[in-house]
């Protein structure tokens, strides 16, 4: 049956034809149900007794069926199916794209009168001990906003961060751990930037949004396609502006840094806790101290809380309790309180429907490249973006409970102080 909103999904084998066409069906309502819902991943995980599927919604995981086990490698041999994957090969990772069609809500981006919409997704297989563990990735791009103003940046951090994008030359990092939504803010970067002056290049793995008028070229590491290989290719290209999906090596960040030396404008990502992090992180991969200087423009660092629902209220929380989490007295003058989940059908009785991002905007000043230059560590670059006004992922955070968008809660499992 096709859930409530808070019903689970059960498997009806009840289908008077061929073996597999409950297990089709099932899979069909599964991916319905995730676009429904706004999951932004399915499991499908396998164990000794049980069988399970969790939806990740707004950043959590939630059970939302147990399917019986034996109909476990009808389920891994369906998925693979449709995204193209060996289906007699269990001993090996895979990974693949599937296209699945759902009927389109009001509101989705699309051509009007549509009765359906198409959503992409990343399959990735995992051998474990008791079958192939399954997680797709939605790919809906209806679901994202690609405008800067929808990023979630405080006022004096866009207004740096365009600054910078204008410039003809030079580095744009973006860094955070995974699910931080990296990806979503350089689409918006690349989406800002489109114009019909610009050549604008992308190596990506893979391409997760198409945007018309950017080329956007996938990694296939297999045959040889890699980072460092698309980047050379793309240098030949008289690109413009050039989006990296992802700085992992020596060789790319490399290349990387000097195509920002040379008349480009490089956007990229890392996997760093915040932006002064980013710069250590750099120069532990080989990239010497006089490059890092002259090509970085800004970082920003970024972390995905759960919004409030519109059913939240205010209430008292204790002056102490505020202060140790990073309150300035200035902003305690007993005018607002902090809002409180409460719960409510819209959002299934959670207390948080979506997710808005916190962010650290760190522009690469002049004494901050006399710190790189000198193989300053990360606290003095830290210190030095204090004292020019900075604001820390947990400041960044905690505006945003006072602007009733999140709770202090939510600020605090997502930031560290």
């Amino acid at each position: 049956m096709i859930a409530t909103a808070d019903a689970p999904i059960e498997y009806d084998p009840a289908m008077p034809s061929a073996d597999d066409a409950p297990v089709v069906r099932f899979v069909q309502t599964l991916l319905t149900e995730a676009c429904r819902r706004g999951a932004s991943d399915l499991h499908f995980e396998p164990y000794e007794g049980f069988y399970r599927v969790r939806f990740r919604i707004d950043g959590l995981l939630h059970e939302v069926a147990r399917p019986p086990l034996d109909i476990r490698d009808r389920i891994a041999t369906r998925i693979k199916v449709l995204a193209r994957l060996d289906i007699a090969e269990k001993r090996v990772p895979q990974d693949g794209r599937m296209r699945f069609v759902v009927p389109r809500r009001d509101g989705d981006a699309g051509p009007q009168g549509a009765a359906t919409r198409a959503v992409d997704l990343r399959v990735s297989t995992l051998p474990t001990l008791f079958g192939e563990k399954i997680v797709l990735r939605m790919l809906d791009a209806s679901n994202v906003r690609l405008d800067m103003d929808g990023l979630g940046f405080e006022p004096a951090q866009l207004a740096v961060l365009l600054e910078r994008l204008r410039r003809p030359h030079g580095m744009v990092l973006v860094t955070g751990p995974t699910g931080s939504g990296k990806t979503v803010s350089l689409y918006a970067f690349l989406n800002l930037l489109n114009q019909d002056e610009r050549n604008i290049s992308t190596a990506e793995d893979p391409a997760e949004i198409q945007l018309a008028g950017i080329n956007q070229v996938n990694i296939h590491d297999k045959v040889g396609l890699n980072f460092p290989a698309v980047l050379r290719a793309l240098l030949r290209q008289d690109p413009d502006v050039i989006m990296v999906g992802e700085i992992r090596d020596a060789e790319t960040a490399d290349i990387a840094v000097k195509a920002a030396q040379t008349g480009h404008l490089v956007l990229s990502t890392l996997h760093t806790n915040d932006a002064p992090g980013t710069l250590t992180r750099l120069a532990q991969l080989g990239v010497a101290p006089f490059h890092l200087a002259a090509s970085v423009l800004v970082i920003t660092a970024q972390r995905l809380a759960r919004m409030l629902c519109p059913c939240k209220r205010p209430g008292p929380v204790p002056l102490a309790t505020l202060r140790e989490a990073g309150f300035a007295d200035a902003l305690l003058d007993g005018n607002w309180q902090p809002c409180q989940p409460v719960g409510c059908a819209a959002c299934r009785g959670s207390g948080y429907r979506g997710r808005c991002g916190i962010h650290q905007v760190m522009p690469v000043s002049d004494a901050m490249q006399g710190i790189i230059l000198s193989r300053g560590s990360t606290r003095a670059l830290a210190q030095q973006a204090r004292r020019e006004g900075v604001l820390s992922l947990r400041e960044a955070g905690l505006l945003k409970v006072r602007a009733g968008t999140t709770s202090l809660a939510e600020v605090l499992a997502t930031t560290n102080p």
